[in-house]
């Protein structure tokens, strides 16, 4: 018996196992102690190679979910080959009295993990059956818990862009989104409380779901409509606003603005399982002279700033969050500027441009 090859080969199946079930069975987990460091050192390299480009970033959730798949069967099989290399002999060749070699066990390991049928080798004795069958146990392990793996995370997928797609329908900023739902005549946003109330729903399913799989974080949309930490982005400084901006009289249900901003806290805290830092400063505040300059009811500057100020720990989490998904905080670069918003600022530069045609 070679202990040296013993001791590797249980070391490599103890790992490829503890990896597995804590990356697909450990709700509170996250990710294993060796998938995490894949997936973020693999979402690095994409992100340098590709130059940021969103078509190659588009490819980093399949790419890092094929590399984990591959993690998990490479050190299985890998485990059991050098397991089986400690017998004297383990395994026997049925065909001739030579000695098995490495790519013999390697065979031998392959056909015995994924059943394709007996080959050319026996296991010598019953330890050796007996690993045999466990070989065999785990190849079926590795296969169902991947195909589940798989499908959980293709639908946590669909249900990310499908949050997004829900929040900027209604606005591509926290600023746009309000005034979407300013009812001037009646002079409220009650309006607003049918849209937003799915909306906490989802992100608290998709907060769950983030933390139980990390890598939905690198699952990157291609369309900014799409990318669901803009979207929390988005409610974060919309729910902001309605709760903390604009006057009591005038907001809609307060527990459901409450409840949406414990959904966005509850998204950001999912960053820590992506191993995602905290920004080094929160994002600026929205600009409620936007909404002013719309004709909608806010409070005071001093007080917003004040009020919001709670915020701000969430928020820095919420940007390191949007800038790791390589996109820019909603209305700070020019793929998320939004024209409703701006109808203020589009007077004022076309009354210059006249002032200047007509002196």
């Amino acid at each position: 018996m070679n202990e040296l090859y013993l001791l590797v080969g249980a070391a490599l199946l103890l790992a490829a196992v503890v990896d597995i079930l804590w990356t697909a069975l450990w709700i509170d987990g996250g990710a294993g102690p060796l998938s995490a460091p894949l997936m973020s050192g693999t979402w690095a390299g994409i992100r340098r190679l590709s130059g940021d480009h969103p078509r190659a970033l588009s490819l980093s959730g399949p790419v890092i979910t094929a590399l984990s798949l591959s993690l998990w069967i490479g050190l299985l099989w890998l485990g059991w080959t050098v397991l089986f290399a400690a017998g004297d002999p383990g395994l026997i060749d049925t065909r001739n009295a030579e000695p098995v070699t490495w790519s013999g066990r390697f065979y031998y390991v392959a056909y015995s993990m994924f059943t394709m049928g007996n080959g050319d080798f026996a296991p010598a004795g019953e330890p050796w059956q007996i690993a045999t069958a466990f070989t065999t146990a785990t190849g079926m392990l590795i296969a169902t818990m991947s195909v589940t793996y798989l499908l959980t995370v293709l639908g946590a997928v669909s249900e990310k862009r499908s949050f997004a797609s829900g929040v900027t329908g209604l606005g591509k900023r926290g600023e746009a989104l309000v005034r979407s739902g300013w009812d001037e005549r009646r002079g409220d946003f009650h309006d607003l409380d049918l849209p937003l109330n799915p909306l906490g729903d989802q992100l608290d399913a998709l907060a769950e779901q983030h933390l139980s799989y990390p890598i939905l974080h690198y699952y990157h949309s291609e369309g900014i409509d799409d990318a669901s930490p803009v979207a929390v982005a988005v409610l974060e400084e919309a729910v902001t606003i309605l709760r903390f901006g604009v006057p009591e009289a005038h907001r809609p249900n307060e527990a459901l603005l409450e409840s949406l901003h414990a959904s966005v806290a509850s998204y950001a805290r999912t960053l820590d399982a992506a191993f995602i830092e905290p920004a080094d400063r929160a994002p600026p505040p929205p600009d409620l002279d936007r909404l002013r300059e719309a004709g909608v009811p806010t409070v005071r500057g001093d007080e917003f700033g004040d009020a919001a100020a709670d915020r701000r720990e969430v928020r820095r989490k919420l940007l390191a969050g949007v800038r790791n998904d390589e996109r820019e905080w909603p209305g700070e670069g020019p793929e998320s500027r939004d024209d409703d918003t701006d109808t203020g600022t589009d007077r004022r530069e076309e009354a210059a441009t006249a002032d200047r045609k007509h002196p």
